[in-house]
């Protein structure tokens, strides 16, 4: 390196040396240090003591370690698929070219700016086994209608949509019977899942189904519908994921839909062969952020219930970690847990992107 070049390496450095401290210090120190303590018996109070493997041994037989990681699991493979689908359905009506797209938007993603603690609080009224607002709409009176409303209706919009689009398609201009069809279509898509005794319904939930025609569940209160009442709770927050599918279905060039307009493609076609590919990589990101987001759930299950109960039934990995180092201060514990956490968090995100090599299309490539 010439002189010139060595000075402004240096001045480069020095500008650059405030970030370069901060992450030195707050960043890979507190990672290392964890690793080394993972290894050792530490209370925080005194000097840790190497101890090898042992935290991880007595990982291996913690039934409750199982419990909360099992916990974790089942709400992450619930909350990540429902909170991706949902999240880029918004964002697909909003795409709509709909009037008022910046209102829309912003009633969208305000719910993703409200805190967790109070998200917890408002939604542990909702999910009041007694005298909660979900309750009070699921009356056994009113069970029906809002399983038609919220799972039978917009089903059977989508296969009346698709019949009616067929049969357009066959018939021309020929329309009095497709229409009739469809409505039998729909009609049977609704029976089809709300038959008392052979919906498909009734058939899925069991026993609970036919609880629900003789009362509420008590949600938070039952460990049987805890961890559900977390999932539904998770779709609160699907604004941040609905703008970032906004904003890419928005980058999607007019000339593909187009093109494939001339080729014959009707609506579903184009969302399939053109919108979802070219957004491939958003819903990838998405995907990564979720399986992070998802197994480090925490702020909102701590408040509700600290202990997890009932059973515990929302007691999970983060929960039980959080416990160990700053409650039992057993903070090497803890740290073989972060430790675990995060192998399991790093296989499922080289997973995604091992499989998405298949999926995701990136611009020119």
């Amino acid at each position: 390196m010439t002189p010139a070049e060595r000075r402004r390496l240096r001045k480069g450095l020095a500008f650059a040396s405030p970030w370069l401290i901060g992450l030195g210090v707050f960043l890979l120190y507190p990672i290392l240090a964890s690793l080394y303590f993972s290894f050792c018996e530490y209370s925080v109070l005194q000097k840790p003591v190497w101890i090898g493997a042992g935290n991880y041994q007595d990982l291996a037989t913690d039934s409750v370690f199982w419990k909360t990681l099992g916990n974790t699991v089942v709400y992450a493979a619930f909350a990540l698929p429902l909170g991706l689908v949902v999240s880029l359905s918004l964002a697909f009506l909003l795409n709509t070219g709909v009037k008022g797209l910046a209102v829309f938007r912003t009633i969208m993603f305000l719910p993703a700016l409200v805190p967790m603690v109070a998200l917890a609080i408002v939604w542990l009224w909702i999910f009041n086994g007694q005298y909660g607002l979900l309750n009070n709409l699921l009356r056994p009176s009113q069970i029906y209608w809002v399983l038609y409303l919220g799972y039978a209706l917009p089903i059977a919009g989508v296969v009346a949509a698709w019949v009616y689009d067929r049969l357009s398609l066959l018939w021309g201009a020929s329309r009095s019977w497709a229409a009739w069809l469809t409505a039998g279509s729909t009609a049977a898509v609704i029976i089809a899942l709300l038959h008392p005794e052979a919906g498909l319904f009734a058939f899925v939930l069991g026993e609970r189904f036919h609880a629900l025609r003789g009362g509420p569940p008590g949600w938070l209160a039952d460990p049987a519908w805890a961890k559900s009442a977390l999932v539904v709770m998770s779709l609160w927050g699907g604004g941040n994921a609905m703008v970032i599918y906004l904003a890419g279905l928005q980058d999607v060039p007019q000339h593909l839909y187009d093109a494939a307009e001339l080729d014959g493609a009707n609506w579903l076609q184009k969302i399939r062969h053109v919108a979802l590919p070219a957004i491939s990589p958003v819903i990838l990101f998405n995907l990564i952020m979720g399986i992070i987001g998802s197994l480090q759930f925490f702020a909102v299950p701590y408040v509700i219930s600290p202990t997890g109960s009932p059973d515990r039934s929302i007691y999970f990995l983060t929960m039980y970690l959080y416990d160990n180092a700053f409650t039992y201060l057993r903070m090497g514990y803890a740290s073989a847990m972060a430790w675990v956490l995060f192998l399991i968090v790093f296989a499922l995100t080289m997973l995604a992107l091992r499989l998405s090599r298949r999926f995701v299309y990136y611009e020119g490539g």
